[in-house]
């Protein structure tokens, strides 16, 4: 089968496009024929042997897909061979062929693209688990958003909205921001040419903002945490500014904030039933339109490893699908 391979750990620019030997389903597996699967900032962190997860080497990168059952190994009872469905595979979705955990496999709405299918588990599940779950986010409060044209950052403004918060967008240009306002941001921040902190406390009338989604990391999550109101919490979501921030603890003491990390992940198996909740919820407001990922391209294999390097470069807004049968 055709895939995007990692045979080192050496960053996007050592993927390669070739043959790999097709997998096959063991006990509790199925093997899903790829029509689409999205790229997310754990796919760069993972080809560089950063991420918490690391596969064995050679792998495919692809954390999430969209596809047709082709085979099933043992005790799987719940899918059978020709099922559409979602899958979180958490790598090997870069290719034709992919196998994934039963456990972690969701039929697909019927009339649902599979391009769109593949766009929503990873970002609007770890948006509205953090959300929700994490940063307990209620109806009237201030979210703000950093990293908000990404694929999850996009989700965070939707999902926030859906539960009822004042959503300010924060980004790098005003192209990714005009994105933002597309996707029902009410006040956008570029902390490229302004000041973080000083526009979130302007924007708030110096009460402060209740949440911070911090998918971004570096100089900005000081900068927004200082403009955390009282009892403000601040999610710890990712580092795609590529440094890891040492805040001042003092910061939580004052105005009695919190510091809450984010790994949906793994709370997907430790609350299956919470994670199946926030999904029918997503599965809901995917179906009305209050959500709608992003999506700005939809690109072959052939120019996956492209895509993944200008991830890391943070020069992709929106969702990228990768489609294994599009042509180059």
């Amino acid at each position: 089968m055709k895939a995007v391979i990692c045979s080192t750990l050496d960053g996007p620019g050592a993927l390669t496009v070739g043959d790999m030997v097709a997998p096959k389903p063991t006990a509790g597996q199925v093997l899903v024929e790829v029509r689409a699967a999205s790229l997310n900032f754990p796919d760069v962190l993972m080809v560089r042997g950063m991420y918490q997860v690391k596969p064995p080497l050679p792998f495919s990168p692809g954390a999430e897909l969209a596809g047709v059952v082709r085979e099933v190994g043992a005790d799987v009872d719940r899918i059978k061979v020709g099922d559409a469905v979602i899958g979180f595979s958490g790598h090997g979705a870069f290719a034709e062929l992919c196998v994934v955990d039963a456990a972690r496999v969701i039929p697909m709405p019927k009339g649902l693209p599979f391009d769109i299918a593949a766009s929503v588990g990873l970002t609007y599940g770890t948006a509205l688990h953090a959300l929700r779950d994490c940063g307990r986010l209620e109806s009237g409060e201030t979210l703000a958003v950093l990293g908000a044209a990404g694929g999850t950052g996009i989700a965070a403004i939707e999902c926030g909205k859906a539960l009822g918060a004042r959503v300010i967008a924060c980004a790098s240009t005003d192209g990714k921001l005009d994105l933002c306002r597309k996707h029902g941001a009410d006040e956008t921040v570029n902390y490229a040419t302004e000041d973080l902190r000083g526009r979130l406390e302007a924007l708030t009338e110096k009460r402060g903002v209740d949440v911070i989604f911090d998918a971004v990391g570096g100089a900005y999550t000081e900068a927004a945490f200082r403009a955390a109101a009282w009892k403000g919490r601040l999610l710890v979501v990712g580092f795609a500014a590529g440094e890891i921030p040492k805040v001042p603890i003092n910061l939580a003491l004052l105005r009695e904030r919190s510091i809450v990390g984010v790994y949906w992940g793994d709370w997907t198996r430790r609350d299956p039933a919470g994670n199946a909740r926030n999904m029918a919820d997503i599965g809901a407001w995917l179906a009305d339109g209050t959500v709608k990922p992003a999506i700005t391209e939809r690109i072959g294999l052939d120019a996956a490893p492209d895509a993944i390097a200008r991830m890391a470069r943070r020069e992709i807004a929106g969702k990228v699908v990768v489609i294994p049968g599009k042509a180059p």
